[in-house]
């Protein structure tokens, strides 16, 4: 029984390192308190992985600066084990791959301040057609249909997982064709909620044929307005420790343009969506190292609430050859009374976008509540894409000679007065936040005054993203009565 397995799959665990469950979670095993970040090879390699591209690209997370940000996780995806079990029916890693063993590799992992996530599938086969079992959803010989079906399946991982007594980050990829955001809440800390992303803004793809996250056949070739769209109904079934899964990020793979690529990013992160980066960090440019850098984004998706944002109204735009063309406004609460405001612009145009502090705070007009209305005060507006990197700190970066106050860069990164780094190592992004990190806050660019609109020219394919914070003395004054 494929099912029996799963128990042989936990001894993996024991590469990993002990991670303490953290007090009061709502996480079930203490993790993903907020989502997780990190690395996975497939977008960019599919099963052509190997020992030294592991191992390669951790040294580059390091050395460019990544794992400071939050990126932690080398997830080693499908195609690294042989096809065969060893006589006790333990999965053997492919040693032309892996000739040193995963033990070794995790060992390595480790010793640059890295964890080690490896994949398998709750069905027969992975999806290369090894006999093994873990987090995918492929061959499951119509062990599906149901939540309930789904739900046993996928927990016996969990509870094996759990045996261990090693606490161990458990992503499903199921892609939501059981409605794990539902129920995965108490048993994962991330469930795919899609088809397989590909590099594509919003071309239509017919292995990708639903366009609702009611959907019985995910396919894959999924674009990135097709999953956004997908998720306004269920983003706020994410929650610390339990993330709705859009996919690894396509950043840097060469399918969209830089504006794409920013809007793809941001979204995501504003949806509490896992960072996953999904890309070839030994050939990394200067731009996809800018975007993956932009701590001011990560803020927002490592903020301490976890609330992931809403989609308040889409409205057409102007199409394209693919007859697609929209736009929408986003919102979200931050920690300390933040607010994050998304202006995505999906049309084939640039686009002047609006949006009424009423719209922003659509929640607090409609709910009513015994504070301050927030549409009565004034907000400051902090650009979230503003303090980008630069492409010549970027190269020097990739080129290994950055400094930032006469150190190495990855070494120290000034938390406080840097504008385009940040290392969570050090300070965590919420603490930052509070101590108002310029990197973290972004560029303050304008104010909006009570009951007062935010306007933005956004690029065909583009977002404007902002961070609101209440201005001092910012509270429309009650006229006195004569």
């Amino acid at each position: 029984m494929a099912l029996v397995v799963v128990a042989k799959l936990a001894a993996l665990t024991a590469l990993l390192p002990s991670l303490s469950s953290a007090a009061g979670s709502k996480s079930y095993n203490g993790l993903a308190q907020t989502p997780q970040m990190g690395w996975n090879d497939w977008n960019a390699f599919g099963c052509d992985v190997d020992q030294e591209l592991l191992l390669d690209t951790a040294q580059l997370l390091v050395d460019y600066g990544l794992r400071n940000l939050g990126y932690n996780y080398v997830v080693l995806d499908d195609c690294w084990a042989n096809m065969e079990r060893s006589d006790n029916g333990s999965l053997v890693a492919n040693a032309t791959k892996f000739p040193d063993g995963m033990r070794y590799v995790s060992d390595q992992l480790h010793s640059m301040g890295l964890m080690f996530g490896m994949y398998s599938s709750a069905g027969y086969y992975t999806c290369a057609q090894y006999h093994y079992l873990k987090y995918d959803n492929c061959y499951n010989a119509g062990q599906s249909g149901t939540s309930l079906i789904t739900y046993n399946r996928y927990k016996t991982m969990s509870d094996a997982l759990n045996q261990t007594g090693r606490p161990m980050l458990y992503g499903m990829c199921e892609w939501g064709t059981d409605y794990p955001w539902n129920w995965a809440q108490t048993m994962a800390n991330s469930w795919r909620m899609s088809g397989d992303i590909y590099d594509s803004f919003n071309r239509p793809d017919d292995r990708c044929p639903c366009t609702s996250y009611d959907c019985p056949l995910p396919g894959y070739h999924c674009s990135v307005m097709n999953i956004i769209n997908k998720m306004p109904p269920i983003a706020n079934k994410g929650q610390p420790g339990a993330w709705n899964d859009m996919d690894s990020l396509e950043v840097g793979n060469g399918g969209m343009t830089d504006d794409e690529y920013k809007a793809h990013f941001s979204i995501w992160a504003i949806l509490k969506s896992p960072m996953i980066i999904g890309t070839d960090i030994t050939k990394m440019d200067a731009a996809t190292l800018s975007i993956y850098s932009n701590a001011a984004v990560l803020a927002v998706s490592q903020d301490p609430m976890g609330i992931p944002a809403f989609r308040v109204w889409t409205r057409p735009g102007p199409v394209d050859e693919y007859n697609q063309g929209e736009i929408s406004l986003w919102s979200g609460e931050l920690s300390g009374g933040d607010y994050v405001v998304a202006m995505l612009n999906a049309a084939n145009a640039s686009m002047t976008m609006n949006a009424t502090l009423d719209e922003i705070f659509i929640d607090s007009s409609t709910t009513g509540g015994g504070s301050a209305s927030p549409m009565s005060e004034s907000w400051d507006v902090y650009d979230l894409w503003a303090n980008r990197m630069n492409d010549v700190t970027a190269n020097s970066i990739l080129n290994g000679n950055a400094t930032y106050n006469g150190t190495v860069m990855g070494s120290v990164v000034d938390n406080m007065n840097s504008t385009a780094r940040y290392n969570s190592t050090t300070m965590s992004y919420g603490e930052g936040v509070k101590m108002n990190s310029t990197a973290l806050l972004g560029l303050k660019i304008s104010s909006v005054a009570p009951m007062g609109i935010l306007q933005a020219e956004v690029p065909r394919h583009g977002v404007a993203l902002y961070r609101l914070r209440k201005a001092a003395g910012g509270l429309m004054q009650k006229r006195d009565e004569l």
